[in-house]
């Protein structure tokens, strides 16, 4: 039990708390000058055993299903179609290829992160709070809060626009209604019913898109109705990259330049996702390095095939691309099918793209309200929405980030492509900001290790191909995307101030939010001294709840897993 004195340190909770394995963590001292709480005192909120916590009710199964499919929702299936008409086959090609390296740079390094200490409340703002500083917890759980927020009603407005190609008489505002009762509904159950829902949700998109990958190929060689054999026609004409805002080849290098912005919202917080899962997963230590070995497959099979597959199958200067208020008919898997007369399919395909957008809009409301959740065990938040059920579901924090649900209805009375764009571009600049602070957390988690001489062999996930040096490619990466975002508003012709707020306002937040807690913590260093990051607290419990990995003697024995 913590002593008196360790209790009224600032940054402990008011109640005992207990410490796992911790009695070795306050060797290098209590406190230091002044009112700095030294890195590994700072645990002691997470351990706070007053309020009831999140259970790890996440199996196996769902945490693999997840890590494939969890977050791909209208960015892929609808948003691809603008970025193809705006870039063409190759750019956007060049610019998937491009954003899957960053984002797998990523990837490796926040589950070599939360594979160590995958603590209940686990994210990456908690990590960033453990291993970095407060004030950049604090920052980037905000920053989660808010843009994993507005990615609901996002998806939720990009699935009525869907059902419009319909052309229902339902208003649009019935929809949104209906899938924002469930998507709420099923983040207000236990996390185990969560993850059996996104398990067939992430199935279903799976199949889809292999499906989708099939008739590509199909089509690629001629066994659609019109025996039409496609192959890469449309990279002769209308042409295998387009220009923008410019002829010649500075159009062509501004397409890229935009085409590498458009193409980062279908990647936009999947990685993170990864994270917020390893608090609630059993045996999370061994499920989640698995997890994230299976998505350097999501990154190539399905992001990469499906823009080669659309480069095959949907002409660049198709008109239905850019008209965002189709909703489905600017896919560009709908506009292909249709090109090669195939009925009746595009209507299967809206309906896969419908359930598509509520399984990512059940994801971005539960990694939002896990995100202030984590706030609240860190003491960022008021301890308000650290309470729980006593099935784990943190109520208040699902309450309060649902409320966002309610920007969907945006969309009844405004042009639903200046909704899909506006947002689009709010959440780009929170997702490389949000990367960015990933890659710090990553090098300085690294450092603690290496001072305190944990070696590589002794975590749980290591790549030694991709880090630490991924790291740092992936700031220098995401920097620059983070930068030219809203390039094309300073163009005459595209200048206005909300284009450039729009495109812009994720920076200022950030570093408001982060310099404004700086203040608040004047006396807090920098960076915590790495020899004084607390990697062992929790460790045991978390050890003692992992198990060993089952054996099954056939090979068909795998699948009652599904059906567990």
């Amino acid at each position: 039990m913590a002593s008196t004195n360790e209790k009224n340190l600032p940054g402990y909770a008011a109640a005992d708390v207990e410490k796992t394995s911790s009695n070795d963590a306050f060797e290098h001292g209590g406190q230091r000058k002044g009112s700095v709480v030294n890195a590994e005192v700072l645990t002691g909120e997470i351990y706070d055993h007053r309020y009831e916590s999140t259970k790890r009710g996440l199996k196996s199964r769902h945490a693999q299903m997840i890590a494939l499919g969890g977050t791909i929702g209208t960015g892929l299936f609808v948003g691809s179609g603008q970025t193809l008409a705006r870039g063409g086959p190759a750019f956007i090609l060049i610019s998937y290829i491009f954003m899957a390296f960053l984002v797998w740079c990523i990837v490796t390094g926040i589950t070599e992160v939360a594979a160590w200490l995958p603590t209940k409340g686990s994210s990456m703002n908690m990590f960033g709070y453990r291993y970095v500083s407060r004030s950049l917890g604090f920052a980037m759980g905000w920053l989660y809060w808010y843009s994993l927020g507005i990615l609901v009603p996002y998806e939720i407005t990009a699935a009525g626009l869907v059902i419009d190609f319909w052309n229902t008489p339902v208003n649009i505002a019935v929809w949104i209604s209906i899938m924002m009762v469930i998507i709420v509904g099923l983040n207000a159950l236990p996390v185990r019913f969560y993850g059996e829902t996104e398990f067939w949700f992430a199935s279903l998109k799976v199949f889809m898109m292999i499906g989708l990958l099939l008739l590509s190929f199909i089509l690629f060689w001629g066994g659609g109705p019109r025996r039409e054999r496609l192959g890469f026609r449309y990279w002769q004409h209308p042409g295998a990259a387009n220009t923008y805002l410019e002829e010649g080849n500075t159009g062509r290098f501004l397409a890229l330049l935009s085409t590498l912005v458009l193409s980062a919202f279908p990647f936009t917080f999947a990685p993170e996702l990864l994270v917020a899962t390893g608090g609630e997963m059993v045996s999370p230590r061994r499920n989640l390095p698995t997890a994230a070995r299976r998505y350097f497959y999501r990154l190539i099979f399905f992001y990469v095939g499906c823009v080669i597959a659309i480069g095959v199958l949907a002409p660049s200067n198709d008109p239905a691309l850019t008209d965002g208020g189709a909703g489905a008919g600017s896919s560009a898997f709908v506009v292909g099918i249709r090109n090669a007369g195939i009925h009746g399919l595009d209507s299967v395909i809206n309906a896969g793209i419908i359930i598509s957008a509520w399984s990512s809009g059940n994801s971005f409301l539960y990694l939002s309200s896990r995100s202030l959740y984590s706030l609240a065990v860190t003491g960022n938040a008021p301890s308000f929405f650290k309470a729980c059920t006593k099935g784990g579901v943190p109520y208040r924090a699902v309450a309060c980030s649902s409320l966002f649900c309610v920007l969907a209805y945006l969309n009844v009375g405004t042009s639903g492509s200046v909704v899909f764009n506006w947002l689009v571009n709010l959440t780009n600049t929170s997702g490389f900001i949000s990367w960015i602070c990933c890659a710090i957390v990553s090098l300085r988690f690294f450092k603690a290790c290496e001072v305190q001489g944990i070696t590589k062999d002794q975590l749980p996930y290591h790549n030694k191909w991709f880090q630490p040096w991924g790291s740092y490619v992936a700031i220098v990466g995401f920097v620059f995307l983070t930068l030219i975002n809203g390039f094309n508003v300073f163009w005459p012709a595209n200048w206005s101030v909300s284009s450039f707020l729009t495109a812009y306002i994720g920076i200022p937040i950030f570093l408001v939010i982060y310099f404004a807690h700086r203040i608040y913590a004047h006396n807090d260093p920098w960076a915590h001294d790495p020899a004084s990051v607390d990697l062992h607290t929790g460790l045991e419990e978390i050890e003692a709840e992992e198990m060993p990995a089952p054996v099954y003697d056939k090979w068909y024995e795998k699948m009652r897993v599904v059906f567990e």
